[in-house]
Order: C-alpha cells, then structure tokens, then sequence
C-alpha cells in the first residue's frame, strides 16, 4: 500500500538569499545521519483528509507550534525512493525555531531487550540557504527546493 503525506515547507529570503525550514528524524536510527537525512516537515494524510489539513496538523505536531499566517502554495508532489507519495506546501514566512518542540514515538530499543524507549519525531529544525538544504535534505524532496527557487525568483 502507497502512502502519502503532506508537508510544508517554510521559506523565507534575507540579504543572502533564500532559506528554508527542513527537519531532522529523531530516534536511534537516524542519530548518526545527516547530509541527505533531512526532510520538509511532513506527516502521514488520515483517510479523507484534506492534504493542506494535514500538511498543518502535521507541522504543530511536529515543530510544536502553528503554521506562520500566510499564503500557501503548492510545490508539486513527489515519490520518495521507499514509494511513498510527499505533497508539499510552501509558505513564506518568519519562525524562531529556538524553542521548537516535536511529538514523540515509542520503539523497543535496544532491539530485542524489552525495553520501550520515547523518541522525538523531529529532533531539531533549522533554517539552512538553498545550497545548503540540498545537502541536507533527501535527494527526493529536491524538486521542493527548486519550486521555492522559482517562486522566489519570480517577478
């Protein structure tokens, strides 16, 4: 079964250009990882459920504050190379992620010892220059960079 989900992506342009908000994944499996690990913030759609909806409910739960005011547009969809489908939002927008708090999962870790351990979805977000971001975020989730390099270069 294919599943989708709904992100946003926040961006926002200074004196050095455009920045955007990606998230890293919190848990053991990911803690060593960086370059190419990154992800826009983002989140399973619930059957029925309006993408732009979920792209929202998502961000809270994930960065544990609301969605900036402002307008959203789409930056297209993509599938992820597990094949999972990503619908993605941008905003433009301003947000102080300094205290920012995510949700959190439950995972038996270590592996076979019994134990249930309490891991943050999101571990940090952080603002990176589109350069950057391409660095860090999964090489499938690029298309997202360039359609807010678009939309910034736009008149």
């Amino acid at each position: 079964m294919v599943h989708t989900s709904a992100g946003i992506l926040l961006y926002r342009v200074g004196v050095d250009g455009p920045q955007v908000l990606i998230a890293h994944p919190g848990g053991p499996f990911w803690a060593r990882k960086d370059d190419g690990a990154w992800s826009i913030v983002k989140g399973l759609i619930a059957d029925g459920e309006d993408p732009w909806t979920a792209a929202r409910r998502e961000f809270r739960e994930e960065v544990g504050v609301d969605v900036p005011a402002g307008e959203h547009i789409e930056l297209g969809t993509v599938r992820q190379r597990g094949g999972k489908i990503v619908i993605a939002f941008g905003v433009e927008a301003d947000l102080d992620v300094s205290n920012a708090v995510s949700n959190t999962f439950e995972i038996e870790w270590p592996p076979k010892s019994g134990l249930m351990k309490s891991f943050p979805e999101v571990d940090r977000v952080e603002w990176f220059p589109l350069a950057q971001a391409r660095t860090k975020l999964l090489a499938s989730q690029h298309p997202f960079l360039d359609a807010v390099e678009a939309v910034v270069a736009a008149p």
